[in-house]
């Protein structure tokens, strides 16, 4: 796609300002086309991960608190309320940089799918003797039919269609998760 822009720019552009606008929709495609190679590489990567040596005890309600420091600010851009909670004190074994990463791209969903004047919610719980981070929004929500394909690479569900995105995010959440053996 961008080496088909940049042919026909190269042959009908008329300007000078012709060229910039291809080699800007080109810099573009090959911007996402590095985002895409790096996330497959990086879910690829977890999936094939049998180390665990990286694992340590992780303090959920800290990392809590830093995810609502993060995104309290981006959804007060886009007029969504925005609540992070972790009362109590819990920890989970595992690694943190890849749990922040699988929590902060369902949060980023969240904000992104939830309309203005809506609210976004990420709360720690302690269900039985399991630790739960749970992020409930008052976006359109994921219909039943799709639930299980938005976990695929590259899916992009009906609605999303039309927002930034290469429908990975989730297949890599999926990845973190089934790594530490954590339930979705």
């Amino acid at each position: 796609r961008v080496r088909v822009g940049l042919e026909r720019a190269r042959q009908n552009a008329r300007t000078l300002e012709d060229l910039r606008a291809a080699a800007d929709q080109a810099i573009s495609g090959v911007d996402q086309s590095l985002t895409i190679i790096t996330a497959l590489l990086r879910i690829a990567e977890i999936e094939h991960s049998r180390r665990v040596d990286g694992f340590r005890t992780i303090d959920l309600r800290e990392l809590v608190h830093e995810i609502g420091e993060l995104y309290e600010p981006i959804a007060e851009d886009k007029r969504v309320a925005f609540v992070a909670e972790a009362k109590e004190a819990l920890a989970v074994h595992g690694d943190r940089d890849l749990l922040f990463e699988a929590i902060t791209n369902l949060v980023d969903n969240a904000v992104k799918f939830t309309p203005h004047g809506g609210r976004v919610e990420v709360a720690l719980l302690r269900r039985a003797d399991e630790a739960v981070i749970r992020i409930t929004d008052s976006g359109p929500g994921i219909c039943e039919g799709e639930r299980e394909l938005v976990g695929r690479r590259f899916y992009r569900a009906d609605k999303s269609r039309c927002a930034p995105g290469v429908g990975l995010g989730l297949s890599l959440v999926n990845a973190i998760v089934k790594l530490h053996g954590f339930g979705f």
